[in-house]
């Protein structure tokens, strides 16, 4: 993988330290490392990225709403 992929893979974790609460930086985390290991399988990659940008998409629009 080359770093712009990795760094792809990053985006779930990197938006959600964005949110109000911790809890969805673990689940963003664990999203991302298991988008990189399966870089080589990309339908599973990509699901496991969607889920990741899934649960950071929601703790951002929670933070939002709380301003």
């Amino acid at each position: 993988m080359n770093v712009l992929q990795i760094s792809i893979a990053a985006m779930p974790f990197l938006l959600s330290l964005v949110s109000r609460s911790s809890k969805a930086i673990v689940p963003c985390l664990v999203v991302g490392i298991f988008t990189v290991l399966l870089g080589d399988a990309p339908p599973r990659a990509a699901m496991a990225w969607c889920i990741g940008i899934l649960i950071a998409a929601v703790a951002v629009r929670e933070r939002l709403r709380a301003i």
